[in-house]
């Protein structure tokens, strides 16, 4: 590459400073105390701010014969 072009390696790090990734906000459910995003509905109890919203729905266990 020619040397004109070229970028230093602090402007390239400065750069790819914010393209690290974030670990996901995982909060307990203050109903069931199962793991949970903030901001949404409780996959396993189906409870969001103290109040049933869904049903849960129950997975059966399958028999291969």
């Amino acid at each position: 590459m020619v040397v004109r072009m070229r970028h230093t390696r602090a402007h390239t790090a400065n750069r790819r400073s914010h393209h690290a990734l974030k670990a996901a906000n995982i909060v307990a459910c203050k109903n069931c105390q199962a793991m949970k995003a903030p901001h949404r509905i409780c996959d396993a109890c189906g409870y969001y701010r103290g109040k049933k919203v869904t049903e849960v729905k129950v997975k059966k266990a399958s028999t291969k014969a």
